[in-house]
């Protein structure tokens, strides 16, 4: 029987060198992408752990482009606009901020494109919930 495998879901850390917090998230990103990708498909995790699916680590110290940061703003919601972009409360003058002055975009910021979710933190369980959800809404 032939299993076709559909391409791994790209998870992107937006990280700054020098930064304590960036280069944490940075390491829990490396750690959880080692661990998924060490655990196979047959591998059926315990009722308390929840697997985490193999996923692309991209690790980059560029800023987003201006559409991918409108797409981050989406993902995390109008209630949260400021902990991507210093000083905004809106879209608008997070994107306005942002074409000023690309440094208002706080890092680390951890996207997951494929399932259109974001989280801006370093905070290891924040960051295993999110990819939790991706697990779980794909089986």
């Amino acid at each position: 029987m032939f299993r076709f495998h559909r391409p791994l879901d790209i998870v992107t850390v937006f990280h700054k060198t020098g930064s304590a917090a960036s280069m944490r998230a940075a390491a829990v990103m490396n750690s959880l992408s080692a661990k998924a990708g060490a655990t196979s498909v047959e591998d059926k995790p315990s009722d308390s752990q929840t697997a985490l699916p193999e996923f692309e680590l991209n690790i980059t110290e560029d800023p987003p482009t201006q559409d991918q940061l409108k797409t981050i703003l989406e993902y995390v919601g109008a209630n949260k606009i400021g902990s991507i972009i210093n000083g905004a409360s809106t879209e608008k003058e997070a994107l306005k901020k942002f074409r000023e002055n690309s440094e208002t975009f706080q890092r680390p910021v951890i996207v997951d494109w494929n399932n259109g979710k974001a989280v801006a933190s370093d905070n290891e369980s924040e960051i295993l919930k999110m990819l939790q959800q991706q697990a779980s809404s794909k089986e």
